[in-house]
């Protein structure tokens, strides 16, 4: 045991991840939750507590939150004996626990270490320890303590004047609204016992301990969890965060500090920011020694390299950040992992979109990551508390899962809810710039880096750095998607229809999502056969593929032959003859190009990121600034600055490199799955993709080819005007005709029937628009830098041929068609490179190209690039024959995965042999078959069904209370004016009085001075009232002294043997008549019908 090593020595790899939070069962949910930006901030559920019980807008109701959402961990299954758990304890035992028990399996289970694993030897157990970040007491201790209220409650109904007989019946229905005590609450309740029971159930032999260092709490136990396994006591470590308390006391201790939002959003680092709300969580991380997981061929999502921690010393209050302290945390973080923090790409901060946090933290980034550091807006930052709440204690784990992940996937995940900058941050002059976009992670020239950030109160501040594990990976990696395929085949129509419907009535079952998870695992490998009818569709929930099968259903009714939905659901009753529906490839040319383009593809597939990769890797060694940052910029808060970004992507010797690299990289994918094209084309730029997708060069030629090209092409002539271009909406023939004559312009494109491009010098192009609209025609000015396709850029084609002849080529494997002769390029290399080198000068014959691809038997198109133009030209130069078009990525508005899995499944249902479309999706670990022990689980106590009906049972058991007496209360209230009082009796009810035979006058001077007993007897026992409902007394003495006269007179004037009733309800004024103070005794009324109930007045 080396007590003295460091993380550079001994760094430590995160092995397995789970998490519980926000809208998320688990770190898959989790993960697409945050790169798909949503908001999981929801009220608070009926379940959680009732927000009529506790809300109130208003910031200083006592007793009241003026918060009412938060983040809520979703019900999961839970089966107390797969724990080894008796049903009887889960109401005693706090969710925490049991949540941290589900947390924990499903870590151990990622990491590779599960029940069944082979792996977890019992030497390794025993030197596996468990560290969580806990904080405060739990909840479960609220109806524990809250049951032992009861002497408090009887002294209320006592002095309320309910008959001691009535009070225990009263109390034992006070007292079934909690869990009872038992010899499992004590341990049930406390929070040392989640690290414990996780020791105990998975029989682990290192230490087990939480950790409360408020809202750095999981940090801080990763800190500790880092030094067991660097100073080698332990082997293995789980460690992070639990905190399920959304609990009334939780968020009435942050309404009264207060910190709450009151717009009831949470957007950190925003200018909207306006305080905090609080989620529930529960993230768990294993962790190993780096050399020890690679020996044992560990999965590894990302390495710690460095951690930081820090006081924040004497400062305005315990609970007030200081900057220098959070700095301080964040510089040794980086002194320990040994590298300089200018060199980090992410910073997953604690950011809880407060008014005195955010800026305190970001003045501590800037002088940490600012320091000696010229760079501006190069570190994205993000909170994603955006997304699902502060979850206090978990709030670090939630951070570092977040980064671990990001790091990972090689994605810069976005921060939602900000929609300009604070404005106090004079970001722009930062290192900082905050990321509001799910955006490629690309190489820098440094390993992936980043920071987790998290302070708590008290002063206590922890940073993490960690690192990209830069091995490649060849196992499913991958855990996010979003857009899952169904593929369904059948011999006919109407067996398609009962698949269906069977799919259908097995998505509605109790077992609706096992039955969901292996109709899209079983659609991954679907190989349909040609004569059987075919159908699928892309959904993004269960709830949105019972829709669509829905639809399905209907429609094949209605409609037997081939048809394709709007919702993207499409049919056919059989494949298509390959041999007599030949396929083509194509390939966009300049001016599809869009920012973002395939961004969420490039963040979900190898191939298109290690295009764009090797693509900057040309721009960095030729001193540039990488095309991936032009391509995905950072996100900008203005439209002015988002059409600066297009407009500067739309530069020729940016855009089409970029469109390359995004053309090469979505073909590998469809390739990878097996798609074969006869035939291959482009349009302009795209035929040098063309020819690369036909085998002629390798991969880095062409991307050089391409720099080279575009480079060439943006070069101004230094000599002459380059030209410029006009789009005319006609026929060929129509245009020829109309430009017959005019000098200086000629065709350069006819890309359909209906389109012609003109190139020609600036000032010849410019009287042409103007005559050929004076002519009726419609015209469109192209914004490029010089007339492409025409001799106006001979001086970049002679840079460009030149780089073309010293060039590898090799002979086409299938048919390239060109644009300048609209045929087949030839196999000889030398004449197929002569084409090429002029192709920049010659008009670019598309209809021709496309008619002559059909006439060999071209049927179905496939666009590989951003946008959909040369589909939608396919579609207008064969409208009249029958074809299929499809764009890979039509649409620059929608998501570019979806969009892409819909075309996929498309060509799917058409025949093509597409297989394994996605291979790095990452399956979790199938959960335990239900049982009928199951139950449900949140972050809520778990109370069972039998605990409800008992509390409901003695709430609707009839009792009613019988009435009590009334107390006497003294006060001494000044009054300050001088008034007649009249005193008024209350008179309790049921006291009947049997009259004897006597005199008239007797019996009434005997019934008056019972009347007057029973008048004293009730002043005596009854409670105090207010000065409020004395002066309201005294305001209504004139009517009050009315009825007592009525009653007197009444009582007096019954005859002999006359039952006499006492009233119903008579209100106490009692009034002395005096000239200065007076001791005056408040009788309360006592409002009741005899059988308890309530008579208003």
């Amino acid at each position: 045991m080396n007590i003295n090593s460091s993380l550079q020595k001994t760094p430590i790899a995160v092995i397995g991840l789970s998490a519980l939070f926000a809208d998320a069962r688990n770190v898959e949910e989790f993960w697409t939750n945050i790169i798909q930006a949503k908001d999981s901030i929801t009220d608070v559920p009926p379940n959680r507590w009732k927000i009529e019980d506790y809300y109130d807008e208003d910031v200083f109701a006592p007793d009241k939150t003026y918060c009412k959402r938060g983040g809520f961990i979703p019900e999961i299954d839970f089966n107390p004996l797969e724990f080894g758990l008796p049903p009887n304890i889960l109401e005693v035992t706090d969710a925490s626990q049991l949540l941290a028990l589900v947390a924990a399996r499903d870590a151990l289970e990622d990491a590779g270490y599960g029940k069944a694993s082979p792996k977890f030897t019992k030497e390794l157990k025993a030197k596996t320890g468990v560290l969580l970040g806990v904080g405060g007491g739990q909840k479960l201790i609220t109806p524990l303590i809250a049951r032992l209220q009861y002497p408090i409650w009887e002294k209320a109904l006592r002095a309320s004047g309910v008959a001691e007989e009535d009070i225990p019946h009263i109390v034992d229905k006070m007292k079934k609204a909690y869990v009872g005590w038992n010899e499992n609450s004590f341990p049930g309740l406390l929070g040392n016992v989640i690290s414990g029971r996780i020791t105990n159930r998975f029989d682990l032999g290192g230490i087990n301990s939480v950790v409360d260092a408020a809202c750095a709490a999981s940090l801080s136990a990763i800190k500790m969890s880092l030094s067991e396994l660097v100073e080698g006591r332990c082997d293995m470590m789980l460690t992070g965060g639990v905190d399920t308390d959304n609990s009334p006391f939780m968020y009435m201790s942050f309404s009264k500090t207060p910190a709450f939002s009151k717009s009831g959003n949470i957007s950190p680092f925003s200018d909207k920011a306006d305080g905090m709300l609080i989620g529930e969580g529960v993230g768990i991380l294993v962790l190993k020694r780096l050399a020890d997981a690679e020996r044992d061929g560990d999965q590894i999502y990302a390495v710690i390299k460095g951690v930081g921690t820090s006081s924040d010393g004497r400062f305005k209050s315990v609970y007030a950040p200081r900057p220098s302290g959070q700095a301080l945390a964040m510089k040794r973080s980086y002194e320990d992992a040994g590298y300089s923090p200018t060199t980090v790409g992410l910073l997953e901060a604690h950011g809880t979109g407060t008014g005195a946090g955010d800026p305190t933290e970001f003045t501590s980034i800037q002088m940490v990551f600012g320091e000696n550091n010229p760079k501006k807006q190069h570190i994205a930052l993000g909170s994603v508390k955006s997304q699902i709440g502060h979850t206090k204690a978990a709030a670090g784990a939630a951070g570092m899962i977040k980064a671990v992940l990001a790091l990972h996937h090689k994605v810069l995940p976005p921060t939602i809810n900000v929609e300009q900058p604070n404005s106090k941050f004079d970001i722009e002059n930062s290192a900082i710039y905050i990321n509001t976009e799910t955006r490629p992670w690309l190489p820098n020239g440094f390993p992936r880096r980043a920071g987790v950030s998290a302070f708590g109160f008290g002063g206590i501040n922890v940073h993490i750095a960690l690192e990209e594990y830069e091995k490649q990976q060849d196992a499913p990696y991958r855990l996010h998607e979003p857009y899952k395929t169904i593929l369904l085949q059948a011999p006919t129509t109407k067996n398609l229809i009962a698949l269906c419907q069977q799919l259908l009535n097995e998505l509605q079952t109790e077992n609706a999502e096992t039955a969901f998870t292996n109709l899209v695992n079983n659609s991954k490998t679907t190989k349909i056969e040609k004569a059987n009818t075919r159908l699928g569709f892309v959904a993004s929930t269960m709830d949105e593929a019972i829709e669509y099968l829905k639809i399905s259903i209907q429609t094949l009714q209605a409609k037997p032959n081939a048809w394709n939905h709007p919702k993207g659901i499409y049919y056919r009753p059989c494949g298509i003859n390959p041999n007599l529906e030949k396929v083509v490839a194509l390939f966009s040319g300049q001016g599809s190009q869009y920012v973002g383009m395939g961004k969420e593809l490039v963040n979900a597939f190898p191939e298109l990121r290690n295009a764009f990769a090797k693509t900057d890797q040309l721009f960095i060694q030729n001193g540039e600034e990488q095309l991936s940052k032009i391509i995905f910029p950072i996100p900008v808060f203005s439209k002015e600055a988002k059409i600066a970004q297009q407009k500067h992507l739309t530069k020729t010797q940016y855009t089409q490199p970029a469109i390359g690299a995004f053309s090469m990289g979505l073909y590998k994918i469809l390739q990878r799955a097996g798609f074969r094209p006869d035939f291959t084309a482009g349009h302009s730029f795209g035929e040098l993709t063309a020819l690369w997708a036909a085998g002629v060069y390798d991969d880095d030629t062409f991307l050089a080819l391409a720099k080279k090209r575009a480079e060439a092409m943006a070069i101004q002539n230094p000599n002459a005007d380059a030209g410029t271009m006009l789009a005319v909406k006609a026929a060929q023939e129509d245009v020829q005709q109309a430009i017959a004559g005019m000098q200086g312009v000629k065709i350069a494109n006819v890309n359909s029937n209906k389109q012609v491009v003109l190139g020609g010098g600036t000032a010849a192009i410019q009287a042409t628009a103007k005559a050929l609209k004076a002519k009726g025609f419609t015209v469109v000015p192209l914004p490029v830098s010089a007339a492409f396709h025409t001799a106006f850029v001979k001086h970049a084609q002679l840079p460009f041929a030149s780089f073309v002849r010293s060039q590898k080529f090799n002979k086409p494997q299938i048919p390239v068609f060109s644009n300048t002769t609209g045929t087949a390029y030839p196999e000889n290399l030398n004449d197929l490179k002569t084409i090429l080198k002029e192709q920049i000068l010659n008009p670019v014959y598309f209809k021709n190209q496309i008619e002559n691809i059909y006439q060999a038997g071209g049927r179905v198109f496939v666009e590989f690039g951003p946008g959909g133009v040369l589909t939608n030209l396919v579609k207008n130069i064969l409208k009249d024959k029958q074809h299929v078009a499809i764009a890979m990525n039509a649409n620059s508005k929608k998501d570019s995965d979806l969009q892409f899995r819909q075309a996929v499944v498309q060509l799917q249902v058409l025949g093509l042999p597409l297989q394994n479309i996605d291979p790095y999706k990452k399956d979790l670990k199938t959960l335990p078959a239900k049982t009928k022990l199951n139950v449900k689980l949140a972050g809520n106590n778990y109370v069972s069904e039998k605990t409800k009906k008992a509390y409901q049972d003695v709430l609707n058991d009839g009792f009613k209370i019988k009435g009590g007496t009334a107390q006497v209360v003294e006060k001494i209230v000044e009054v300050e004016k001088i008034v007649e009082v009249e005193k008024i009796v209350e008179v309790p009810l049921g006291n009947n009085i049997n009259i004897q035979n006597e005199n008239q006058q007797e019996i009434m001077n005997k019934e008056a001075l019972k009347i007057l007993q029973a008048a004293l007897e009730s002043f005596s026992k009854n409670q105090t009232k207010s000065l409020e409902i004395f002066e309201r007394f005294m305001h209504e003495q004139n009517q009050q002294s009315q009825q007592l006269l009525e009653l007197l007179s009444k009582h007096i004037g019954y005859s002999q043997n006359a039952n006499i009733v006492a009233p119903q309800v008579i209100k106490p004024t009692p009034k002395i008549k005096t000239n200065g103070s007076a001791k005056i005794k408040v009788v309360p009324t006592i409002h009741s019908n005899g059988n308890g109930t309530e008579i208003s007045n």
